[in-house]
Formats: C-alpha cells, sequence, structure tokens
C-alpha cells in the first residue's frame, strides 16, 4: 500500500491516495469547485506517473460541495482512464453531492456506490 496526501488552502480541497489490491482510492475532502477544478484533474489521472493504476475510486464521503467544474473533472477522467484501460468509480458521496450527481446524469456514465468497500468490489 502507498501513501500520498496533498492539502492547498487556496483550493479548499484535501486529496489523499493509496493502493489497494491495485486500485487507487483518492479520498477527497472540502470543496470542489472552479478553484480546486485543476487539483482534482491531476490526481484522477495521474498524468505525470504512469506507475500508479489506472483503475480509480474516488471517495467522495468527505466532499461537502461541488459544482459542474466537478462534473466536467470526474467526466474528463473518467474518459482518460477509460482510453488507458482503466476506469472511475465515485464512492460515498453525500446526499447534496449525490444530487448533482443525478441531476446531471453522471451516475449514469461513471458507476457511483454508497461506500468505498462496494465500490472496490464491484
Amino acid at each position: 500500500m502507498t501513501s500520498n496526501e496533498k492539502t492547498d488552502q487556496a483550493e479548499r480541497l484535501s486529496v489523499a491516495h493509496h493502493v489497494v489490491d491495485g486500485i487507487r482510492v483518492v479520498t477527497l475532502r472540502g470543496e470542489i469547485d472552479h478553484t480546486a477544478k485543476d487539483t482534482l484533474a491531476d490526481v484522477l489521472t495521474t498524468q505525470d506517473d504512469a506507475a500508479l493504476p489506472p483503475m480509480v475510486v474516488a471517495d467522495l464521503a468527505g466532499v461537502t460541495f461541488m459544482d459542474s467544474s466537478g462534473i466536467n473533472a470526474f467526466i474528463l477522467a473518467h474518459q482518460h482512464l477509460t482510453g488507458a484501460r482503466g476506469w472511475l468509480r465515485i464512492a460515498g458521496a453525500q446526499d447534496a453531492v449525490q444530487r448533482v450527481l443525478g441531476l446531471i446524469g453522471v451516475d449514469t456514465v461513471i458507476d457511483c456506490h454508497p461506500t468505498v468497500e462496494q465500490a472496490l468490489r464491484a
């Protein structure tokens, strides 16, 4: 298992990730808005680190807000990871974030699960 953590107060988003059985779990805490979109895109796609697996579970249990910038970052990450023969799954979204995912239809494109454990087993 590997671990990495990044916090950027200016972006109000905390990011940590570790690998479980060849799947990268990215834990996000805070707000996902236009100030955090680049950080989110970087951590989900890991274009700068080919050693990381292209299978990603995004743990949103700690995300309190997400706007269209976050939606766009998730869609682009999904496309990138699928192109790299991987996948993206979303786990643990709080009600407000889950509503946004459902309204936009992201949950029909990216698999969404109630918990990280369920996303890992899917």
